[in-house]
């Protein structure tokens, strides 16, 4: 079949990563802007690869119950592929269904990747049946007004926009549905950014919108090199704690996710094995959301390093864990941390890390083989993952599951709708 052909196809079920699953002619085709139960017309895109081919939807010829109006007519199917905005590839999809979707994926991760069965799945959802991704508190009817950090990419002309999905290319827009009223008021529709590379839309929960412009590299000889950056410190707010941070520096995308996870994380801990006094452990700290978390759930007298690559951050972190005495930031990659712990810490340091609940937030590539291994040989009381990938965080489940340290309780949260990406909170003892 030559490259670029059209095929009518039966769409069985979804993969993660916000495709979905045909087959033709014997090998797995995966398209996006479908749904399970469609009948589509496919243009077959890529076949390099010997075990699947990607496709691009062109056409629904027999349509599923579950598909909507698309909530971004810049990302609607009706528009040639190269040209769909890309960052809602769920929003042709009704919201309850998306969570059914991104269960089945999460459900089938845990049993592919992370090598449990369907009963100890039912054993460690907090209904005792079937995981469920649950929709954050004040959530809008159709998924859309949640985004408070929009990232816009800008071409060669200047004119900014979203990347079409899986590409490069600028899609000029004049509506970014999913983000906040503040971002959309604030967003640069129009305008021109002759050498900049990206703009960052941020807006605070307090309402306050910044519009960032991010230069491109400059090259140097042979070098490419980023201009320095000018801090733009932030507050955000927590219930009744504030915290500092840069404008461009990592914090949850959603507006409620913050206040959602930190309840979650207090839920996760159990109390019994929980001790103040141990050698609490907050990896891939950020700016101290969740060892704050910790504080406000167990007291001042909580002792906890939290640990963050980023320098900015950790300096920021450690402003924001002022009110615990025994708190503080630690500024270094969380591999290195945890393996010189691993291999240099003292009997006495040893016996407050075998009392320890340790967090970990990894970014989307999951914490990984070592990390996972350095902190297992610790042999902390517990362990609370928080996870923005499905398939990393079930690899890195059967990874402690394989050091003593098996999966005792998971929940899962709609952080990110519209789109196939979903959280998990995830808890282990030995």
């Amino acid at each position: 079949m030559p490259q670029n052909d059209e095929v009518d196809l039966d769409i069985t079920n979804v993969a993660h990563g916000g495709v979905f699953v045909a087959r033709h002619e014997g090998r797995v085709v995966f398209v996006p802007d479908t749904l399970p139960g469609e009948r589509i017309r496919a243009r077959i895109s890529d076949r390099t690869h010997d075990r699947f081919w990607r496709g691009e939807a062109v056409e629904v010829i027999d349509a599923a119950p579950e598909r909507q109006e698309h909530v971004w007519d810049a990302a609607s199917i009706d528009r040639e592929p190269g040209q769909r905005a890309g960052g809602a590839e769920f929003g042709h999809i009704r919201l309850t269904h998306q969570r059914e979707l991104k269960r089945r994926v999460i459900e089938d991760a845990l049993q592919r990747t992370g090598r449990l069965d369907a009963d100890t799945i039912a054993q460690v959802s907090p209904t005792g049946g079937r995981v469920e991704v649950e929709p954050i508190e004040g959530e809008s009817p159709d998924g859309t007004g949640w985004r408070t950090r929009v990232r816009l990419q800008v071409g060669d002309d200047g004119r900014v926009g979203p990347y079409a999905a899986r590409t490069h290319t600028i899609i000029p827009v004049r509506s970014l549905p999913l983000a906040t009223d503040a971002v959309q008021e604030a967003a640069p529709f129009g305008q021109t950014f002759p050498g900049a590379e990206s703009i960052d839309v941020v807006a605070t929960a307090g309402g306050a919108a910044h519009v960032l412009v991010n230069d491109a590299p400059i090259r140097t000889g042979k070098r490419l090199a980023r201009p320095r950056r000018r801090p733009v410190p932030i507050r955000e707010r927590v219930g009744d704690r504030e915290f500092r941070l840069d404008a461009r520096g990592f914090w949850q995308v959603h507006r409620g996710a913050a206040s959602t996870l930190t309840a979650a994380v207090q839920d996760a801990v159990d109390e019994a094995l929980f001790d103040p006094r141990a050698a609490n452990l907050d990896l891939y700290g950020g700016v101290g959301l969740l060892a704050a978390a910790l504080g406000d759930k167990f007291g001042s007298t909580l002792r906890i390093t939290s640990v963050e690559s980023d320098e900015a951050a950790t300096d920021d972190a450690a402003e924001n864990l002022a009110d615990w005495v025994g708190a503080s930031a630690v500024t270094a990659r969380v591999e290195h941390f945890a393996a010189d712990l691993a291999a240099n810490a003292s009997a006495t340091d040893r016996g407050r890390l075998r009392a320890a609940t340790v967090v970990l937030d990894p970014p989307r590539s999951g914490a990984g083989r070592a990390v996972v291994e350095s902190i297992a040989s610790l042999r902390p009381a517990q362990i609370v993952y928080v996870a923005c990938d499905p398939v990393a965080l079930a690899r890195d489940l059967a990874f402690f599951a394989e050091r003593g340290y098996p999966l005792r309780s998971l929940r899962a949260f709609d952080l990110f709708p519209n789109t196939h990406h979903v959280e998990a909170v995830a808890t282990l003892t030995p």
